[in-house]
C-alpha cells in the first residue's frame, strides 16, 4: 500500500480518485483499512462527499484512525450535527479512541454551540489521558472561547506546559472574538515578550482587537510589526486592517492600504465601503460601489447592506428602491436576518414605514435587528405609541430585546411623557442586568423628557464610568426642565476634570447659557470652543447666534450668523427672533425677506416670530402682511399665530376687529389668545368686552393665574373693587397663588443664586 501513497497525493480530481480506486479494488486492496482512508479522506477533498460516505459505509469494523478521517471529512463539508452523531456511534463500536478525533469533534460542537455535549467529550478526553496532547489542548481552548467560555480557555492555557503559537493565536481569538479585545490585546502583548514567532491569525486577532477598542495607537504598532515581519496571508489580513483603521477613524489609512492591494476581493472592496459608512462618508462609499461595478467585482450580502446603510443614511429613496430591485433580480434572499433588517432600516431612514412595513412583513425570520430598525424608525417619525406597540408584540412572541430595543423603547417613552412605561422598562434593565452605558443614557434622557429630573440625576450619579455622550445626556436633562445652572455646572465639572468634550457638550452649555441669559459665561463657553478647535456645524453656530440673541449682543449673534457656511430655517428663525425680541423690527422684516429671497420657505415658527415682533413694536400693517403671507403660503395658522394678530389689532385699538378674528377661528380660542384681548381691552378701556372675557376664562378652568391677576388689577383701575375682589376670591377658591416674577441679572460676569 505504501507504494500508492504518491498516486493519492497527485489525484487533482474526483475522476483521477476513482481511477485509482478502481485500480486498488483490481489488486486487493479493498479492504485494506489504510486505502480505504486515504480514499475517504481523498474523495472529501476533491468534492465527492457522498462517495467518501460510501467507501466508509461498506468497509467492515473501522478503526480509529477512519473513523477520525470520516467525522473530520464531515467537518470540512459543514455538517456537523452529523459529525457528532458520528463520533458517538464510534464510542459505541470501539473501546479505545485516538487523540486524532477530538480536534474534529471540539470543532463540530463549538459550530453547533452545545456546551453541555462540549464539556461531555472534555471529560472523555481527560479520561483517556489525552488532556496532554497539544494539538487537543488546543483544540478544547478554542472550544471554549468560541462558545464564549473564556475563563475556562484562559485556565487551559495558563495550565499548558507548552505554548506554541498555535495555542497563543487561539487564547488571543477568544477574548477578542467575545468582545474582550482589551484581554486580548494584554495576551499579545505577552506574545510578543515571549519572544515566539507570531502568526497571520496573531496579529489578525490583535487588529480585530484594536479595531473594536478603537486604539489607533496599537493598531498603528500591529500593523508596523506585520509590515517589518513581511506577514503574507490570503488577503484577511489587508481586510481586517481596513476595517480596524475605519473603526478607528483613520479613513486616510484605511484608503491608503486600499489602493496599494494587489489583489482586492470582494472582502477588500466591502470593508472600505463599511469603512467609509463608519466615518460618515456615505457619498465615498456608494462612488466605491459604482466602482466595484466597473470593475466587474462580483458582489455579497455584506456589500449590498453597505450599499444601502449609505442610501438609509443619505435619505436617497430612488437609489435604495434601486438597490432593493437588483437584490431581488439577483436572488439574494431578502428573507436573511441582516439584509431584510438592511432594507427595514433604508425605507425607517426615508420615512417610508408603510414599505418598512411590507418588508419587515415579508421576512420569515425576524431578527432583533428588524425588529429595531422598525421601532426606531417609527420613533424617528414620531409615531412613539405605535413604536411601544410593536414593543409588546415583539416581546409577546418571545423575542428578547437587546440593548438598542430598550434604548428607542425608552425613548419613545420620553418623547411622550409616557414615565409609567419608561419605569417598566427601568425594572427589566435592573431584573436582566441590561444596565449598559447605552441604556443607562437612554434612561436619563427618558426621565428628563417625563420631568423626573432627580431620577435621573440618581441614575447619573450611580454611574461609575461616565462616558461624554453620559455626561451630555444628564446636561440636556437639565436645561429641559429649566435647571440651566446644573447643566452648567456639569459642564464646569467636565471642564476642571480634563474630560474630552465634543460638539454636543457645547450645544448643551451654550443652550443653557442661552435659557437663563448669561452672557459672559457663553463667551467664555464659545472661547474654548475655539481654544479646543471643536469642529463648527450648523448646530452650534445656530444655537451660538441664538444665544447671543436671547442676551442682548445682537452685534454679536449677527457676525456669528454672518460666518454660517450653511444656514437652516432654525438659524435664520433664531436671527430673526432676536431683532423682534430687541425692538429692532425693520432687521428682523429685512432679514426675512432676504431669506426668502435666498430661496428658503418659511415655516410657521419662523412667521411666529416675525408676527410676535411685530405685536411688540405695534407693526399693524406688517403684521397684517405676514398673517396673509402665511394663508397664500398654505401654512395653517395656529393658535400662536392668531394670538399675535389678535395681541396687534387689539394693541392698535381695533378690538371688535381682534374680537372677530377670534370667532372666526376654525378651533377654539385657548386662553393665550382670549388674555391677549384683555390685554388690548385694558389699554382701551373697554369693559363691556372684559366682562364677557371674563366669563370664557371661568369656563375654560384655566389654573394660569396670570390672566386672574390681570382681570382683578383691570377692575382695581376702573374703581370696580367688588369685582376685583370677586376674581381674587376666585382665585382663592381653586387653590391659585399669584406666582412671583424675578429677573437675573450678571455681577461681575456671574449671575448670583
Amino acid at each position: 500500500m505504501i507504494q500508492y501513497m504518491p498516486l493519492f497525493r497527485s489525484c487533482s480530481s474526483s475522476r483521477s480518485v476513482a481511477q485509482l480506486h478502481a485500480h486498488l479494488i483490481i489488486n486487493g486492496l479493498r479492504k485494506d483499512p489504510l486505502a480505504s482512508t486515504k480514499l475517504i479522506e481523498s474523495y472529501s477533498q476533491m468534492g465527492s462527499f457522498e462517495t467518501s460516505r460510501l467507501v466508509f459505509d461498506t468497509f467492515p469494523n473501522p478503526d480509529s484512525f477512519m473513523w477520525g478521517v470520516i467525522i473530520k471529512c464531515h467537518v470540512w463539508n459543514n455538517f456537523f450535527q452529523e459529525a457528532i452523531f458520528l463520533y458517538h456511534s464510534m464510542l459505541c463500536q470501539l473501546s479505545e479512541t485516538s487523540s486524532f478525533i477530538y480536534p474534529s469533534v471540539l470543532r463540530a460542537i463549538s459550530a453547533i454551540g452545545d456546551l453541555g455535549v462540549g464539556r461531555k467529550v472534555h471529560g472523555r478526553i481527560l479520561k483517556c489521558g489525552f488532556e496532554s496532547d497539544s494539538v487537543v489542548e488546543t483544540a478544547l481552548l478554542s472550544m471554549y472561547g468560541e462558545l464564549g467560555w473564556t475563563v475556562y480557555a484562559r485556565k487551559l492555557f495558563d495550565e499548558m506546559s507548552v505554548k506554541d503559537v498555535v495555542s497563543w493565536s487561539s487564547i488571543i481569538s477568544s477574548y477578542v472574538r467575545n468582545g474582550k479585545g482589551k484581554e486580548g490585546l494584554e495576551i499579545f502583548g505577552d506574545l510578543v515578550k515571549e519572544g515566539v514567532e507570531i502568526d497571520s491569525v496573531a496579529l489578525l486577532s490583535a487588529v480585530e482587537g484594536c479595531g473594536e477598542l478603537g486604539v489607533w495607537r496599537v493598531g498603528k504598532s500591529v500593523h508596523g510589526c506585520i509590515l517589518r515581519k513581511n506577514i503574507q496571508s490570503d488577503g484577511s489580513l489587508i481586510n481586517s486592517l481596513v476595517a480596524m483603521y475605519g473603526k478607528c477613524g483613520d479613513t486616510c489609512s484605511a484608503e491608503l492600504l486600499f489602493r496599494n492591494a494587489v489583489d482586492k476581493s470582494t472582502y477588500t472592496w466591502t470593508a472600505m465601503m463599511s469603512c467609509y459608512n463608519q466615518n460618515g462618508c456615505y457619498h465615498e462609499a456608494l462612488a466605491l460601489f459604482v466602482k466595484m461595478h466597473e470593475s466587474d467585482v462580483e458582489y455579497n450580502e455584506v456589500t449590498v447592506m453597505a450599499v444601502l446603510c449609505s442610501c438609509a443614511r443619505l435619505g436617497w429613496l430612488n437609489e435604495g428602491k434601486s438597490i432593493h430591485g437588483f437584490i431581488v433580480r439577483n436572488a439574494f434572499d431578502c428573507g436573511n436576518d441582516l439584509l431584510g433588517s438592511a432594507l427595514v432600516d433604508l425605507y425607517a431612514n426615508c420615512g417610508k414605514l408603510s414599505d418598512c412595513h411590507k418588508v419587515f412583513g415579508s421576512s420569515q425570520d425576524r431578527h432583533i435587528v428588524s425588529w429595531n430598525m422598525l421601532i426606531s424608525g417609527y420613533v424617528q417619525e414620531g409615531f412613539s405609541d405605535k413604536a411601544l406597540t410593536l414593543f409588546v408584540d415583539m416581546v409577546r412572541k418571545g423575542i428578547l430585546p437587546d440593548s438598542y430595543t430598550l434604548a428607542s423603547v425608552l425613548s419613545a417613552s420620553g418623547d411622550i411623557g409616557f414615565s409609567e412605561f419608561g419605569c417598566q422598562i427601568h425594572s427589566h434593565v435592573i431584573r436582566t442586568g441590561f444596565s449598559t452605558e447605552f441604556v443607562q443614557n437612554s434612561l436619563i434622557d427618558m426621565y428628563s423628557k417625563c420631568g423626573l429630573v432627580n431620577y435621573a440625576r440618581m441614575i447619573f450619579n450611580d454611574t461609575q464610568e461616565r462616558s461624554i455622550v453620559t455626561w451630555n445626556s444628564m446636561m440636556c436633562g437639565l436645561t429641559q426642565n429649566d435647571l440651566s445652572r446644573e447643566a452648567i455646572s456639569l459642564f464646569d465639572e467636565i471642564y476642571s476634570n480634563s474630560s474630552r468634550m465634543d460638539e454636543v457638550t457645547f450645544l448643551a452649555a451654550i443652550q443653557a447659557c442661552s435659557t437663563i441669559g448669561w452672557l459672559e459665561k457663553g463667551k467664555w463657553i464659545h472661547h474654548k470652543l475655539i481654544i479646543f478647535d471643536v469642529r463648527h456645524d450648523m448646530y452650534i453656530d445656530t444655537a451660538l447666534t441664538d444665544m447671543y440673541a436671547k442676551c442682548g449682543d445682537l452685534w454679536m449673534a449677527r457676525r456669528v450668523f454672518d460666518s454660517m457656511f450653511e444656514r437652516s430655517i432654525i438659524s435664520w428663525s433664531a436671527m430673526i427672533g432676536g431683532y423682534g425680541m430687541h425692538g429692532q423690527i425693520d432687521d428682523a422684516i429685512s432679514l426675512f425677506h432676504e431669506m426668502v429671497n435666498s430661496g428658503i420657505k418659511p415655516n410657521d415658527i419662523i412667521l411666529t416670530n416675525i408676527l410676535s415682533a411685530c405685536s411688540h413694536s405695534g407693526y399693524l400693517n406688517e403684521g397684517k402682511y405676514f398673517f396673509n403671507l402665511m394663508i397664500n403660503l398654505n401654512i395653517e395658522p395656529k393658535p400662536e399665530h392668531f394670538g399675535c394678530l389678535v395681541d396687534l389689532l387689539s394693541r392698535a385699538g381695533d378690538i371688535d376687529k381682534a374680537y372677530e378674528v377670534i370667532t372666526s377661528m376654525s378651533f377654539p380660542a385657548d386662553v393665550s389668545i382670549w388674555g391677549a384681548l384683555v390685554n388690548g381691552c385694558r389699554i382701551h378701556k373697554r369693559m363691556d368686552i372684559i366682562k364677557m372675557i371674563q366669563q370664557r376664562l371661568e369656563n375654560m378652568h384655566t389654573d394660569d393665574t396670570g390672566y386672574y391677576t390681570l382681570l382683578s388689577n383691570i377692575y382695581a383701575e376702573e374703581g370696580e373693587w367688588n369685582e376685583s375682589r370677586m376674581v381674587r376670591s376666585k382665585m382663592r377658591s381653586l387653590g391659585l397663588k399669584k406666582v412671583d416674577g424675578y429677573s437675573m441679572i450678571e455681577v461681575e460676569k456671574r449671575i448670583p443664586a
